[in-house]
């Protein structure tokens, strides 16, 4: 593991900071491109990234500090602003970001929200697998031990797992994408809004299999993590939204 990217004596950067620092500025540069090709506002969609962004980093502190290590946090309240010694959770940015983003679409361009939704669905595949890649630098998000030819360190790379199998979803969306503005694709895929409930499911899908080899702290479980519950729900509600009919305006 790479932790830290040593510049002098004294002074590291911490490369988990790095990689999502690189991470979101290639998503928004890449933005503004998805943006001319679907004939989306640039500034509209410059301004719903930094959203997304500052709302992410805020759930994700959250969600960590109450689900995962509350305790911790109650010894001295100060310690929730030490982001700097990492503590986020996925789920919790997500679903934060997700209803500001929602809310801010709905007040700015609610005709064409579900459009915005399938501009940012690679995006968020891409965002998704670096982070993993930074969790598996950081040596963060571990998963059991095992004897497999590409364990590291005795455990399962789950970081390395959720990363591919991302990269996988990202492949398939941008293929039938691509399929869908050639009119070759099932009509199922032509509904605006299916790319991103396409990513709900499959993101959903390779989150609850790798949840089950994780071996970090998961907080409080109910049988299974909470994260994996999240998934569940994600995936029910992702075939919901890709099955039902769009609504006549």
């Amino acid at each position: 593991m790479y932790p830290l990217i040593p510049l002098g004596p004294t002074l590291n950067i911490p490369t988990y900071y790095l990689v999502i620092s690189l991470t979101i500025c290639i998503c928004l540069y890449w933005s503004t491109r998805r943006a001319f090709a679907y004939d989306l506002s640039k500034k509209l969609t410059l301004d719903l990234g930094l959203l997304i962004m500052v709302t992410g980093f805020i759930g994700g502190r959250l969600f960590h500090v109450l689900y995962e290590d509350i305790a911790y946090y109650r010894e001295s309240m100060w310690r929730i602003f030490e982001f700097w010694n990492g503590g986020f959770v996925f789920y919790g940015g997500a679903l934060l970001a997700g209803l500001c983003g929602y809310l801010f679409l709905r007040k700015k361009d609610s005709h064409r929200l579900p459009t915005y939704l399938d501009m940012l669905a690679p995006l968020l595949c891409f965002s998704y697998a670096a982070g993993r890649l930074a969790c598996l630098l950081a040596g963060c998000c571990f998963g059991k031990y095992c004897e497999l030819p590409w364990a590291i360190s005795g455990r399962h790379p789950t970081q390395a797992y959720a990363a591919l199998w991302e990269l996988g979803v990202l492949f398939i969306l941008l293929g039938i994408e691509k399929g869908v503005r050639e009119s070759g694709q099932p009509k199922i895929f032509k509904k605006s809004g299916s790319l991103f409930y396409l990513w709900m499911i499959l993101h959903s899908l390779g989150r609850f299999i790798v949840e089950s080899l994780r071996d970090d702290f998961r907080g409080p479980e109910f049988g299974i993590s909470v994260s994996s519950w999240i998934s569940a729900v994600i995936f029910i509600y992702g075939w919901y939204l890709l099955l039902a009919k769009p609504r006549q305006n």
